[in-house]
């Protein structure tokens, strides 16, 4: 009982932050354009300096490399079903469903739960299922729906490549897996550096959620988000019992991959929508409808697998 407690109380925490960040914009302290000064602090800065502190902790053999293929797989697997789902649809419903069924926002969003309540190991585990993520979410969704649509611009490999590479927390993965991998360690004193800034990672991802968070949509819209959150949701469920269940692997990198399951949207679907003259404020909406439930969903993950 005392850990059900625990968690729903740093769970209404994060909450709170959100509602703060939310609070303060409504009221004029920050801006709109205050939600891109926040992301860039939380991508450049503190998500990276939690991903080397955490890295730094633990021991890590090839076979974790597995998350990777995981993180890319559930990502084909969700495209693959808004394909399907919106089949029979136009063409701008089609890509629509399948860039707002896609992506998990791990760095944002999963990652400060991941940092509350799962250790080193789970960090890791979450930072390697976010390095396959990051493949489709930085291009490669985006290169599937536009090969439906049509239109717009084809990303090629090399135009993929160096948009990782200009991911500073994908550099930090690949950096701090390479180092693990061969068993060397960072100066203590970086490590202590990360140790403090990658501590502020949680306050800023949420704080940052909340000012940018924005719902407006009439009532067929609601549908529409209703219809395709149900199934993101239920997808989440599914593969994240099926991770916890059957994986063969350690239970904290279980606990992990299940909590990234039922995380949110990626946080880059709306900007995809608009490049192929889609719906960006409805996509906008999906994804800050989507933050609202995953809150509920990864809460009750961690109650049940914690």
């Amino acid at each position: 009982m005392a850990g059900i407690e625990v968690v729903l109380m740093k769970a209404v925490a994060f909450v709170a932050i959100i509602a703060i960040g939310y609070t303060l914009k409504r009221a004029g302290f920050f801006h709109a354009h205050d939600f891109f000064l926040l992301s860039r602090m939380v991508l450049k800065i503190t998500l990276p300096a939690a991903i080397v502190s955490n890295f730094s902790k633990i021991s890590m053999d090839a076979s974790m490399l597995i998350l990777c293929g995981m993180g890319l797989l559930c990502n084909v697997f969700t495209l693959a079903v808004g394909y399907a789902v919106s089949a029979g649809k136009p063409k701008d419903k089609k890509i629509f469903a399948m860039l707002n069924l896609s992506g998990y926002n791990i760095g944002c969003f999963t990652m400060p739960f991941v940092q509350n309540f799962l250790g080193p190991l789970g960090v890791a585990a979450t930072s390697l299922f976010d390095a396959g993520n990051a493949v489709m979410c930085t291009g490669m969704n985006y290169t599937v729906a536009s090969m439906v649509y049509g239109e717009g611009e084809k990303p090629s490999p090399g135009r993929i490549a160096r948009s990782l590479l200009a991911s500073i927390p994908f550099d930090a993965y690949v950096l701090m897996t390479c180092l693990t991998l061969a068993n060397i360690r960072l100066p203590g004193v970086f490590v202590a550096l990360a140790d403090t800034i990658g501590g502020a990672n949680a306050f800023l991802a949420m704080l940052m959620i909340g000012v940018g968070f924005e719902i407006r949509a009439d009532r067929e819209k609601i549908k529409t988000m209703a219809e395709l959150l149900s199934i993101r949701f239920a997808i989440g469920i599914g593969l994240a019992l099926g991770f916890y269940f059957l994986a063969p692997l350690p239970l904290e990198v279980r606990q992990a991959v299940s909590i990234c399951a039922v995380g949110p949207v990626g946080s880059v679907a709306p900007a995809f929508v608009g490049r192929l003259n889609g719906d960006v404020e409805l996509a906008s909406a999906v994804n800050s409808l989507s933050i609202l439930m995953g809150v509920v969903t990864t809460t009750t993950a961690l109650m049940v697998l914690l």
